[in-house]
């Protein structure tokens, strides 16, 4: 872990800009640890929770946005469970992700590939289609045999299927994810 230099220029305006996104208010942090006590992913941070809650406080913007941490965290909310100050640090986590994307700091590119294959499978389906999540992301990612040995064993026991089913409405969740693109291009 590389010394962060906290006297440099605080960005007041990510900070103002994370609360308002995040609807959360991370002064109120008051640094007890219970977030990285309960994180099951600390060990593959960069930073632990604690520490990018209180990179937020500094306004150490580019830190945080380049950080390994925010695009690992799985967004299990034990975080969140577990502060004393009630502050939905798992929201702030997805808030600090949405960040990122935006101004194309992505530390973890294979997470981005997953997200997006994701969200297209939402789109396309209204719900998500695992084989189609996996076909994607294992083209865009060019890692196409990892977990390979996987596939016959989960396939035997009907836990995925080759066939996308839709919902009823998924027409509604596209609308939803173009309201969404579309609003994302007025700001920016």
């Amino acid at each position: 872990m590389d010394t962060i230099n906290l006297t440099e220029k605080t960005d007041w305006a990510f900070i103002e800009q994370v609360k308002q996104e995040s609807g959360q208010n991370p002064a109120l942090c008051y640094q007890c640890g219970n977030c990285t006590a309960g994180c099951p992913y600390t060990q593959y941070f960069d930073y632990p929770v604690t520490m990018v809650m209180r990179l937020l406080q500094a306004g150490q913007k580019d830190t945080i946005l380049k950080s390994k941490a925010i695009w690992l965290c799985a967004t299990c909310e034990t975080c969140t469970t577990r502060c004393p100050c009630e502050i939905d640090v798992a929201h702030i986590m997805d808030t600090l992700r949405i960040i990122a994307r935006r101004e194309g700091k992505v530390s973890e590119k294979n997470v981005q590939l997953f997200y997006d294959s994701f969200l297209d499978s939402m789109k396309k389906h209204g719900r998500i289609f695992e084989m189609g999540i996996l076909m994607s992301y294992k083209m865009k990612s060019g890692q196409f045999m990892a977990d390979a040995e996987l596939g016959p064993k989960v396939m035997s026991k009907g836990k995925i299927s080759l066939r996308s089913k839709s919902i009823k409405g998924a027409d509604k969740v596209a609308q939803i994810f173009n309201r969404f693109q579309e609003k994302a291009k007025k700001h920016g």
